[in-house]
C-alpha cells in the first residue's frame, strides 16, 4: 500500500477491521489510520501517512448522515450506531484541535451465550431468575461490559415469559423477542436521557430492565427504585471491583440521604460482575478475568454499615456462592498459564499480595 493512498470510505476500513477481529478501528487527524487487535492499538499499515485534516473530513462525511454532520457541527460530537452490509458498529466522531477523530465499536452481531464468554453458569443463572433487584456489570472501557449484558439480556429472553426493555445509547446488539416480549430504546433516538428513559420505563409494566450506564444521580436512583418495586434491573458502571461500585453508587447521593440509600443498596442488590479482558500470553486474543460478588447477609451487613472496605475479605469466605475476587481470578489466570506475571501485577487490586503470592 503506498503512504499516500487514503480509502474512499469508512466502510473499507471496517471490513478491514471485521475481517482480522480487531475491536476497534481508529481514523485520526494527524495519525495513520489504526486498528485495536487484542487490546493492543497500532497503525493498520507500517508505511501510511498520516491523516489530513482533509482526508478525516471526508471520511467522516462518507458515511454520516444529514441529521449526524448537523449535530457534530452543532455539539462538537457525535455518537450512535452504524449500521452496513458489514454489520454494526459503535460510531463516535470528535472535532478536535486538528480536525476530525473517529472510532468505531466493532459490534460482534453475534449474541454470545453465558457459557461461551466463560462465565460460571451455576453462579450467574440465579442472577437472572430473580423477579426484582439489581445486578451490575462494571469495568473499564473495553473489558466487554455490553458483551456480557447481551448473554444475560439473552438467556433471560429464552428462559423467562416476561417483558424485557433496555435503553441504550446507542443500540448494540439486536434482540429478537423469543419466550419475552423484547423493546429496545435508544437514548438520543427515542428518548432524551437514560432518566428520562427509565421514568417512562416503569409505566411500560416492565419485568425486566437493561439500563446501558447508570451514569448520574438521577438514573441510579430510578434504577434502585426500580429495583425495589418489582423490576429486574441490568445496568453497567465504569468501575474496577465490587467495592468501588459500591462506593461509586453511594457517593452520587447527597451525605445526609447516604443511610437510606445504603439499606435500599443493601436489600436490592443481587451482584456485582466485575471484569477485565486480560492479553493471553499466547498472543492468541483476550481472556476473561471476573470478579463476582453476590448479596449476602454478610455482604449486606458490609453495605448497610458503610464498611465496602470489609468486602474482599467477605467474599474470600463466599466461594460456595461463586464469589471471588480479581486477583484470585488474575492468580487463577496465571497459575493455568494463560496470563504472563506482569499482566497479573498490572492488573492486581492489592500489588502488595500479588508480589507476596508470586514470591511464595
Amino acid at each position: 500500500m503506498s503512504e499516500h493512498q487514503v480509502l474512499d470510505h469508512v466502510d473499507q476500513y471496517l471490513r478491514l477491521g471485521r475481517e482480522y477481529d480487531c475491536s476497534d478501528i481508529h481514523l485520526p487527524t494527524s495519525y495513520p489510520p489504526a486498528w485495536r487487535r487484542f487490546g493492543r492499538l497500532s497503525p493498520i499499515w507500517e508505511d501510511h501517512a498520516p491523516l489530513t485534516p482533509q482526508d478525516t473530513e471526508r471520511l467522516a462525511k462518507s458515511f454520516l448522515g444529514t441529521n449526524e454532520w448537523n449535530r457534530l457541527q452543532e455539539k462538537g460530537d457525535v455518537d450512535f450506531a452504524y449500521a452496513n452490509d458489514e454489520g454494526r458498529f459503535r460510531a463516535s466522531v470528535v472535532k478536535q484541535r486538528l480536525g476530525y477523530d473517529m472510532v468505531f465499536r466493532i459490534i460482534n452481531t453475534q449474541i454470545r451465550s453465558i457459557e461461551s464468554i466463560g462465565l460460571p453458569m451455576e453462579h450467574i443463572i440465579p442472577l437472572t431468575r430473580y423477579q426484582n433487584g439489581l445486578v451490575l456489570v462494571t469495568g473499564s472501557v473495553g473489558s466487554g461490559k455490553s458483551t456480557t449484558l447481551a448473554a444475560l439480556v439473552d438467556f433471560i429472553n429464552k428462559d423467562r415469559e416476561d417483558h424485557i426493555l433496555t435503553l441504550e445509547d446507542p443500540i448494540e446488539y439486536v434482540f429478537e423477542s423469543k419466550g419475552c416480549h423484547v423493546n429496545q430504546r435508544e437514548v438520543h433516538a427515542h428518548t432524551d436521557s437514560f432518566a428520562k428513559a427509565l421514568r417512562g420505563a416503569l409505566r411500560e409494566d416492565p419485568d425486566v430492565i437493561m439500563v446501558g450506564e447508570m451514569r448520574d444521580l438521577e438514573t441510579i436512583q430510578l434504577a434502585l427504585t426500580a429495583a425495589e418495586t418489582g423490576h429486574l434491573v441490568l445496568g453497567t458502571l465504569h468501575t474496577g471491583n465490587a467495592p468501588r461500585t459500591l462506593d461509586r453508587v453511594l457517593d452520587v447521593f447527597p451525605t445526609d440521604q447516604r443511610d437510606q440509600i445504603r439499606i435500599m443498596v443493601s436489600e436490592s442488590l443481587r451482584g456485582i460482575l466485575s471484569q477485565q479482558l486480560v492479553p493471553k500470553m499466547d498472543g492468541s486474543g483476550r481472556t476473561l478475568a471476573l470478579e463476582l460478588l453476590v448479596n449476602t447477609a454478610a455482604v449486606a451487613n458490609c453495605i448497610r454499615e458503610g464498611k465496602t472496605y470489609m468486602l474482599p475479605g467477605v467474599m474470600q469466605t463466599g466461594k460456595n456462592v461463586g464469589m471471588i475476587t480479581m486477583d484470585e481470578s488474575l492468580r487463577n489466570l496465571y497459575v493455568q498459564g494463560a496470563i504472563s506475571r506482569d499482566e497479573a501485577l498490572f492488573r492486581a487490586d492489592d500489588k502488595i499480595q500479588m508480589r507476596a503470592f508470586f514470591q511464595s
